[in-house]
């Protein structure tokens, strides 16, 4: 008999979550510490958002819980199932964005949450999502090839055909229409999975939140210190305002937080704190600046070639390539 859905297990996991990640970054950053405020949602609910500012690593890190339920689902979560408008629902997730000082480390997001949709004369539907993206400023092949090698390893436990699924759903969502460009080098997204019943869904969604620091992690030790200057700087600032403008035109997790009456606070503490915006700003040829659009603001397929043994580097222990 298939698996019931079990809401308190999710939460149990998820709530566990948070306290991981929030005591690996805290260790990682040994500065500032993080900021926690429980709140209540009005409308049922509510949830424990951290916040880390002006540490000695990361600008801003957020890090929230949230667990909120109505008597109708808000309209960003019915678009893709409009034949659930009008059901209650329940819904519970993490999700973090980390914004780092230095302009060598790349920005990144996890999200993983589960939802279920009720009414009276039918049973509960329910569904996970999430992932996992990067965000950097300035490219290094060795980044992204850990980052995708972690992704893939992610989903190697549900079939070899889940990970080029799952990167290019996240390569098709983390993409700013009116810019024409993705919003960094991807990772892993997916929506609306309930596929292979309530324990292979929920395993997924673990998967995806604890593969999230072997992924990124090494990447921040390996960057944290690198020196940098006022153009470095300047080109983050200008290169946040992505972030900005995908988080609040197209971002469904955002649109649900501030559909549903969430926190928000809570709902925009993935923006960056100092952005910029520039008029007609392109970055000169042969630079840096340039070669992050022409190699890594482009979708595709980074580990092409490798065999499926690839393991993503340990914490501190670059493969070969660019270490600076």
């Amino acid at each position: 008999m298939p698996a019931q859905p079990d809401s308190q297990a999710v939460k149990a996991y998820l709530t566990d979550l948070q306290e991981r990640i929030t005591n690996a970054l805290r260790a990682t950053d040994g500065g500032a510490g993080f900021r926690q405020d429980s709140w209540e949602r009005p409308g049922g609910g509510g949830g424990r958002t951290r916040i880390m500012q002006n540490g000695m690593v990361f600008e801003r890190c957020g890090i929230s819980f949230s667990h909120v339920h109505g008597t109708q689902l808000p309209p960003s979560a019915s678009a893709q199932r409009p034949e659930l408008a009008g059901r209650s629902f329940e819904a519970m997730g993490v999700s973090l964005v980390a914004h780092p000082q230095n302009p060598y480390v790349p920005s990144s997001h996890l999200n993983v949450r589960y939802f279920v949709a009720e009414k009276a004369d039918a049973d509960p539907v329910w569904w996970f999502g999430g992932g996992f993206d990067l965000t950097p400023y300035y490219g290094f092949d060795e980044d992204v090839l850990h980052w995708h090698r972690n992704a893939r390893e992610t989903c190697a436990p549900f079939g070899a055909d889940l990970y080029p699924r799952l990167k290019q759903w996240c390569d098709e969502y983390f993409y700013l229409k009116h810019r024409n460009e993705p919003r960094g080098v991807g990772g892993l997204f997916f929506d609306d999975f309930d596929q292979g019943g309530f324990d292979h869904a929920f395993a997924l969604m673990r998967s995806v939140g604890d593969h999230y620091l072997p992924g990124y992690l090494p990447i921040v030790n390996r960057r944290w210190a690198k020196s940098y200057g006022d153009r470095e700087r300047a080109f983050q600032k200008y290169r946040r305002g992505r972030y900005v403008e995908f988080n609040l035109v197209f971002d469904r997790g955002t649109l649900f937080g501030l559909q549903s009456g969430g926190r928000t606070e809570s709902i925009l503490m993935s923006m960056p704190p100092e952005v910029s915006w520039r008029y007609d700003y392109h970055p000169e040829p042969g630079t840096p600046e340039a070669a992050l659009y022409e190699r890594f603001l482009v979708v595709k397929d980074w580990l092409a070639g490798e065999g499926d043994d690839q393991r993503p580097s340990a914490p501190g222990q670059p493969k070969n390539g660019d270490s600076g």
